[in-house]
């Protein structure tokens, strides 16, 4: 699952899939080596590394279109090809210290989907969102037109939701479409080179309340002759019960806190 705002210093993990284009050029490229894959503060790679990269097109006029890709666990995207494909549109614009930006973005996991009891089940996700940002300092708000990340009855009672704890399952308890993730983050420039990134989230998932949580994050990034390094501290108070990914290594609590190292390139 991804995300897909928030900045470099989480290894544009999460926000690489709405960088803004260099104004040399109205279409640019990233490619990003992260230590983990980290959406909302959650491990979409068994807390594995990833590779990442995408391409984006902005018109003069505010209109931006783009993609952006990485692997992602087997473990957690099952039957899947191991990558999750963004393809997201939107319109940004300032007005002086203050931006709008208004989007549409959807996620795809080829071939990926869960196949339990209570039938089948795809992981894809549709979203919209709408943010604001003054100077420094921005605010987005996602909301989920489809099931969240494939999140519904299929999920819930066919086993894809246990408890580790308890071994109970989430339970049928319909659509979890409206679901809505909010994003506040701080970008402060401490020298031409040097930034630090604040961040706190908020997930409420529609008719399913036992998944809710909290994520937060501080990082740096420096920008070496146009190679950004990030390092950044994850963690969430998601419940450990829920958020865990089963696998050859154990199951791994994948909300727990983490360091996340990055090495990005735009060109």
């Amino acid at each position: 699952m991804r995300q897909t705002i928030l900045s470099l210093a989480v290894a544009a993990a999460v926000a690489a899939p709405l960088a803004a284009s260099a104004e040399s050029s109205p279409v640019t490229g990233n490619m990003t080596i992260a230590s983990d894959y980290r959406f909302r503060g959650i491990s979409q790679t068994y807390l594995g590394p990833a590779i990442q990269g995408g391409i984006d097109y902005t018109h003069p006029s505010g209109i931006y279109v783009g993609n952006w890709n990485s692997n992602v666990a087997s473990q957690v995207f099952t039957g899947g090809s191991g990558i999750e494909m963004d393809f997201y549109a939107g319109y940004k614009r300032s007005f002086g210290d203050i931006g709008i930006d208004v989007g549409t973005i959807y996620y795809w996991y080829p071939n990926a989907e869960f196949d339990g009891g209570a039938g089948t089940a795809k992981f894809d996700n549709w979203e919209v969102y709408a943010g604001v940002s003054w100077q420094w300092l921005s605010a987005k708000l996602f909301y989920a037109l489809t099931d969240y990340f494939g999140l519904a009855s299929e999920q819930a009672a066919g086993g894809y939701w246990s408890n580790r704890d308890t071994g109970s399952l989430l339970g049928s308890r319909a659509s979890s479409d409206g679901t809505w993730y909010l994003d506040l983050t701080a970008t402060v420039p401490m020298t031409k080179q040097l930034s630090i990134i604040a961040h706190y989230g908020m997930l409420e998932v529609n008719n399913y309340s036992e998944l809710d949580y909290k994520d937060w994050k501080l990082g740096v990034t420096y920008d070496l002759t146009g190679w950004i390094l990030g390092a950044a501290y994850v963690d969430t108070d998601a419940d450990k019960g829920w958020y865990y990914t089963g696998g050859s290594k154990g199951n791994k609590s994948t909300g727990d806190s983490t360091i996340v190292l990055s090495v990005t390139k735009t060109f």
